[in-house]
């Protein structure tokens, strides 16, 4: 029995967009085999990036990551495929860009701790609350 298809979502951060990698990470979501069910490019405000992250509210890094996007371009999707969410933090490497693996979008294309290029979902539950916070529901009927 084929195990079920799944929907994670995915933030390019600013870096990402402004050093010219977006066409480069998307098509290595594609190779894979995952679908982009809707995907936007927008100035993320400070409230949304408040809300996106306040899992990490009172962290000492906190700040410094609501700083690195608000106000700024980003690139927000809805991928879907076979265990999407464990598939595409695999793709994406480690946290820390010095500790993932070369061949990890991470790995290969950032540096900084900070701004590490891109967060993705790492669980159902996150993907649920992310997702939401930049997409109605009827934006991503399938195709």
């Amino acid at each position: 029995m084929a195990e079920e298809v799944e929907r994670t979502f995915i933030m390019l951060k600013p870096s990402c967009v402004r050093r010219g990698f977006v066409g480069e990470v998307i098509s290595r979501f594609e190779r894979k085999g995952l679908r982009i069910l809707q995907m936007k490019v927008l100035k993320m405000s400070r409230e949304k990036a408040e809300e996106l992250y306040k899992v990490h509210y009172g962290k000492p890094f906190y700040e410094n990551l609501i700083n690195t996007i608000a106000d700024k371009t980003v690139v927000v999707m809805v991928l879907e495929g076979r265990k999407a969410i464990s598939v595409v933090r695999k793709l994406i490497g480690a946290t820390d860009p010095a500790d993932a693996d070369p061949g990890t979008i991470r790995g290969d294309l950032a540096i900084e701790l900070t701004d590490n290029l891109i967060h993705a979902s790492d669980s159902p539950e996150s993907y649920e609350r992310e997702h939401k916070i930049f997409f109605e529901e009827s934006e991503l009927n399938t195709f």
